[in-house]
């Protein structure tokens, strides 16, 4: 794999550091940050380009806060300048390089990407019955606490061998532990960190039907003892490589049978449901909340699968 060098320079520009302002604001100009940084934006980014071309940008101190849906996680936030700036700049130059490198099966976080094209591939997927009669369902231990920085480095410096890129890197990894929830750049470490397993699992294990969301990940196969020969692989390649533990509530199963519980769905052969607790949390918001955009956005959901009684009972006029 070849790696690549002098990008720091592309990343530090004012040329991008504009561009990462801009996108950094996008539906955030009410907040204080933004409204601060507005005062004099010129003479910030001119500060923020010397900071870190002089090489002594840090990481801001962290705020946290918990968000309780879909479950509970404590959410890690930057201030506006000069961190989610520098993160934008960061991505501006590294996402097309570190999307590249990913393979076709993982869906979060990624332009194009996303839940819907994760449930339309596994849906085109399943009609093929046949070799998808059998599942294998499993995820990771805490994912993003336990990323290891030292192996993430390693990892990023088989892509990279920019010093003065590799620095920003090692600083934005160092400033928390594992990969804090809620940072932008995390996201895509995140991706980073799994995507050589991602290689191993399509290229070595040579498996056909593989999902991952995140640290979600389903395996489909027409031989039940196979999956279980691939998890045995799959728990020692993650200990080994990436010091990651896949939890004990695996599954191996019939998917006839029970479903495919992913991404929010339910996926059968011949149809795709709404997740139970998705389908309650849709039923109070039109019931109780009343509130639209988030009443359209569980509508949006519920349109990508086989849920017209369900939309007929909730909003019998479609008139959202």
């Amino acid at each position: 794999m070849k790696r690549l060098n002098n990008l720091y320079q592309q990343i530090i520009s004012i040329e991008n550091l504009t561009l990462a302002e801009t996108k950094a604001r996008k539906g955030k100009s009410k907040q204080y940050g933004v409204q601060v940084f507005d005062k004099n934006p010129k003479e910030k980014l001119a500060e923020l380009h010397k900071t870190l071309f002089e090489r002594r940008y840090q990481t801001s101190e962290y705020t946290t806060f918990t968000v309780y849906e879909p479950k509970e996680r404590l959410v890690f936030r930057l201030p506006y300048f000069p961190d989610r700036i520098t993160h934008h700049a960061v991505m501006n130059i590294l996402e097309p390089i570190f999307t590249k490198a990913f393979t076709n099966d993982t869906y979060s976080c990624i332009k194009g990407k996303g839940i819907h094209a994760a449930a339309r591939n596994l849906k085109t997927a399943l009609q093929d019955q046949d070799n998808t009669r059998y599942c294998l369902k499993l995820d990771i231990v805490k994912f993003y606490p336990n990323v290891n920085h030292d192996i993430l480095k390693a990892l990023l410096r088989r892509k990279f061998k920019d010093n003065d890129l590799l620095w920003l890197l090692d600083e934005i990894i160092d400033s928390a532990d594992g990969l804090p929830i809620g940072n932008y750049l995390s996201q895509y470490f995140a991706n980073f960190y799994l995507t050589y397993f991602d290689h191993w699992i399509k290229e070595q294990k040579e498996i056909k039907h593989y999902f991952r969301y995140a640290d979600d990940i389903v395996i489909l196969s027409s031989n039940k003892p196979h999956l279980h020969e691939i998890l045995a692989e799959i728990k020692q390649y993650l200990n080994d490589n990436l010091k990651l533990q896949v939890k004990d509530n695996f599954q191996v199963f019939p998917v006839e049978a029970r479903g495919i519980d992913f991404i929010g769905y339910v996926f059968y052969h011949t149809h795709t449901k709404l997740r139970k607790s998705i389908k309650k949390r849709f039923a109070k918001a039109v019931s109780k909340t009343k509130n639209k955009a988030t009443i359209s956005a569980y509508y949006g959901w519920a349109k990508h699968c086989d849920s017209k009684h369900l939309l007929k009972k909730l909003i019998p006029n479609d008139s959202i």
